[in-house]
């Protein structure tokens, strides 16, 4: 049977080739420019190609990226993709000297090195919004070392603390996951350039010099791992999912202390929606975008992760132009929440009254009572905890600072004997500014021990900053040196 198709196929073409295209044009033309300009300098340096043929295609590559439009480029199925466009192109200035950029490479360790450069300056922007959330988040702490707020486990309130010392909990999540993204951007920062289809090359490549101009901090060595080993794109993506899932646990928080049985977060009015028939509501509606965009990056993290589950450990498309385009929306939404609540948690603040009530109406303050007994009374913690559990049922919603009398009948039914504690003592012990102040340890929310912490965090985050400078200098640095590199070959 003969087979009188022609590639493409129209299906094939519309279906898949074609968004490919678009992809390309949309996300890496600029990077296989530098790629090729790069790749010719090293070729000519290695002396595979001589200085006359370099100036040539230099100068045909300059050709080519003045004349192209490459945003009104239309896929036309008369070159495979992108690359087959720009070598058509060469061919066209140069005849067959214009198929000699290609020696020594493949579009297998051109994609991989395209992808990482495309997911490099997209992880580093991330890097830097979570870097300024957690400014902005310090600077809010400091603000609000003193604010009591109601903290809450299962559910239900728990004891007091401080606004500030609830946002260093979070600050020290988000630089742990700061550390950890900025980790998975250090593994993109090894070229597969050089790798060729799979083995490297029988020409005498310099993988160290194209790393170099390339931006990267040195070769992928094993050629192999290059094409097959896509650790850089789960790790990375893993990397990211965490950041909002833990940002979506705090969220959740905020739209529980925003509730009206709450009513600990107030929520300005520039931040908030009305309904378009109830007209005393105030919806903090911004909570719930944040909230589902979260869980939407996290959602596009694991679709990319997932997908390479189950694939073979070598050159596969499972790994390569369709996912990771489809992988830069979780940068677009995870860049969205971060920008949101930067805007947003610094312009929050605490409703004293509120806390006020539900502190009274919960004694959370009652376990600092039963410390005070161990203290000063010289009871066991056991007795001075059924003491203090026996004065809050007798509440019943009064605060615990009028439960003088009804602790005085405990203490004397427990333990035989009158307590030392008079009243005045006794409202010490169970005033919330009590019970923050004595929680002066290391972590705990007293002024001095959060001040410590919130310094701890600057210092980390002056440490985070620092790498993620020191990567962009080096990639700035090389975008130089390959544009004069570039330039000297068209002047030669």
């Amino acid at each position: 049977m003969t087979d009188t198709s022609t590639f493409p196929d129209p299906t094939y073409k519309d279906t898949v080739l074609a968004p490919l295209f678009e992809g390309v044009k949309t996300h890496y033309a600029k990077h296989m420019t530098a790629i090729n300009q790069a790749h010719l300098v090293m070729l000519v340096e290695a002396g595979i190609l001589s200085k006359s043929d370099g100036q040539k295609i230099a100068r045909a590559l300059e050709a080519i990226e003045t004349s192209t439009k490459v945003a009104d480029l239309t896929y036309t199925g008369v070159h495979e993709d992108y690359f087959f466009f720009v070598e058509a192109e060469l061919r066209r200035l140069l005849g067959d000297l214009g198929g000699a950029l290609h020696t020594a490479r493949s579009r297998n360790d051109m994609d991989h090195t395209l992808f990482k450069m495309a997911l490099r300056d997209r992880a580093e922007t991330m890097l830097g919004q979570i870097m300024t959330l957690t400014e902005a988040l310090i600077a809010k702490a400091k603000v609000e070392a003193r604010t009591l707020i109601v903290a809450y486990t299962h559910g239900q309130p728990a004891q007091p603390t401080t606004f500030g010392h609830y946002l260093g909990a979070m600050i020290e999540v988000l630089n742990r996951d700061a550390a950890r993204l900025s980790a998975a951007i250090d593994n993109l920062g090894h070229c597969p350039m050089g790798a060729a289809a799979i083995t490297t090359s029988g020409f005498p490549i310099d993988r160290t010099r194209m790393a170099d101009l390339l931006g990267f901090e040195g070769p992928l060595i094993n050629s192999y791992g290059c094409i097959a080993s896509v650790d850089y794109v789960t790790g990375l993506y893993s990397a990211v999912k965490l950041v909002f899932l833990h940002l979506g646990r705090v969220i959740q928080d905020l739209a529980f202390w925003s509730s009206f049985e709450v009513g600990q977060l107030y929520v300005p009015n520039a931040l908030v929606q009305i309904s378009s028939i109830m007209p005393q509501k105030r919806n903090p509606v911004p909570i719930e975008h944040m909230r589902h965009l979260s869980s939407l990056t996290c959602g596009r993290c694991d679709m990319v992760v997932n997908t390479m589950h189950n694939t073979p450990f070598t050159d596969m498309n499972d790994s390569e132009g369709e996912v990771q385009q489809a992988g830069y929306a979780a940068f677009e939404s995870g860049g969205r929440v971060l920008q949101l609540l930067t805007a947003f948690l610094p312009a929050c603040t605490i409703n004293a009254d509120n806390v006020r009530r539900n502190t009274d109406a919960a004694s959370i303050t009652i376990t600092e009572l039963a410390d005070t007994l161990v203290r000063d009374e010289g009871l066991t913690f056991r007795q001075s905890h059924e003491i203090a559990a026996h004065v809050a049922r007798s509440l019943d919603g009064a605060p615990l600072s009028s439960g003088f009398q009804t602790f005085l009948g405990a203490f004397q039914t427990a333990t035989g004997h009158a307590p030392r504690m008079d009243v005045q003592a006794f409202q010490i012990a169970t005033s919330p500014e009590t019970f923050v102040a004595r929680r002066d340890r290391i972590g705990g929310p007293a002024p001095a021990a959060l001040s410590a912490a919130l310094d701890s965090y600057e210092r980390d985050l002056a440490a985070l900053k620092s790498q993620s400078s020191h990567r962009t200098d080096r990639i700035r640095a090389a975008t130089q040196s390959r544009a004069t590199d570039f330039a000297t070959l068209l002047e030669s």
